[in-house]
């Protein structure tokens, strides 16, 4: 049986993208779905496909698996690859996924996610400062230690999956992660990123609270989306 995977604007729901990327590139199957944010809450909505009423959801047959992190567990214990092979590595990119999930407030909040923009960001914060040289030492020490091209090794796994949609945080803001940019580079570069820019790139909904947090994040300088 085919897996159903749910998920919401592909300008905005970084949540979205990490298990989208990581069965894409690991050549996972499913069926895509796509249920867009239509308002700035859409609980109730939502809540017909998701316990939480957020995105993503991942459909197995009877089963529901909610919540990003689950996703990559759940298809962790099924399909080969979604985390690395190596003990350094694994235990390496098990904390660092584990890090990006649960913390990084700062870049969530002031550098939201809107693939299809271009953006002169506003003064940073020092906790935003400080959580941006986080993500380039965890990009460099993963690059160091495990000789890339990819953040734990020669594969793409779930780590890289995770730090996606700050792939597009760089670009979009153009942030500064010293040598970690080789990684972004490679990223923006995946197949599935591509595929998922271009759509992106094609939506012509917009939905109101979201462009007003990316107004706020600073001064737009380039939209690429269709009638940007």
């Amino acid at each position: 049986m085919t897996y159903t995977l749910i998920t919401a604007n592909r300008n905005y729901s970084s949540w979205s993208l990490r298990p989208w990327v990581l069965m894409k590139a690991l050549g996972i199957p499913f069926e895509d779905e796509l249920e867009p944010f239509t308002m700035p809450v859409n609980y109730d909505a939502f809540r017909s496909f998701s316990p939480t009423g957020q995105v993503p959801a991942l459909i197995d047959g009877e089963r529901t698996v909610w919540d990003s992190l689950g996703i990559a567990l759940y298809l962790a214990d099924r399909h080969p690859g979604v985390w690395p092979a190596d003990g350094e590595a694994r235990a390496f990119a098990q904390s660092a996924v584990c890090e990006m999930h649960a913390g990084f407030p700062a870049l969530r909040n002031f550098c939201t996610m809107n693939v299809g923009v271009r953006v002169r960001p506003r003064p940073m914060s020092g906790q935003l400062v400080r959580e941006i040289f986080r993500v380039s030492e965890i990009f460099e020490e993963g690059l160091s230690r495990f000789g890339g091209p990819w953040l734990a090794g020669t594969g793409f796994t779930v780590l890289d999956a995770f730090y996606a949609p700050v792939a597009f945080r760089i670009r979009t803001y153009g942030l500064d992660v010293g040598r970690g940019r080789v990684w972004v580079d490679a990223m923006l570069a995946h197949p599935a990123m591509r595929q998922w820019e271009e759509e992106a790139l094609a939506e012509e909904w917009r939905e109101e609270s979201h462009e007003a947090e990316l107004a706020e994040a600073g001064e737009i300088i380039a939209d690429y989306r269709i009638g940007g």
